[in-house]
């Protein structure tokens, strides 16, 4: 009985060590697969970053052929061709930045700190908060500020002191 007991517990012992292999070559394999994906997702958004790149960089092309002509041109002396050419690739750029999903941002209205960065506040006759002047414009890609608008917005009126 004893011999039976020892059989079945070796039994037992070699069908544990047995289903525990099993369970690390699972294991092994699970972590194999995970590797891969990993890999394929890293090779996947690195094409897709390069893919971005090109399409932008074949927007932008365009406009450095209109500035290289610009520049032909201004070596000529011919200002009147030189602004014209100038103004052209502004609008080129502009355009190509636009179809990317740039926008200016509003300067209108009230000083809103989500968009605008506050330069200087000064005294004026406008709402406190309003925008006096545009240092530099900002601009939004899709939801995103890339660059909030840099402003000077009107201080507080000061308060009558009463003729002190």
């Amino acid at each position: 009985m004893t011999e039976e007991r020892e059989l079945t517990l070796e039994e037992q012992v070699a069908a544990l060590e047995s289903e525990r292999d099993e369970h690390l070559n699972d294991l092994k394999r699970v972590a194999a697969e995970f590797e891969n994906y990993r890999k394929r997702v890293l090779r996947d958004q690195e094409s897709l970053v390069a893919r971005a790149h090109a399409r932008l960089v074949k927007e932008l092309l365009p406009v450095l052929d209109d500035l290289e002509r610009a520049l032909a041109a201004a070596e000529e002396h011919e200002e009147a061709t030189l602004e014209e050419g100038v103004r052209l690739v502004h609008r080129e750029l502009e355009e190509a930045l636009r179809r990317e999903g740039l926008a200016e941002i509003g300067t209108k209205g009230h000083f809103d700190p989500h968009i605008h960065e506050a330069l200087l506040s000064q005294p004026s006759e406008q709402d406190e908060g309003a925008i006096l002047e545009v240092v530099q414009k900002g601009y939004t890609l899709g939801d995103r500020v890339v660059r909030p608008a840099r402003v000077v917005i009107a201080a507080a009126k000061p308060e009558d002191d009463g003729g002190r």
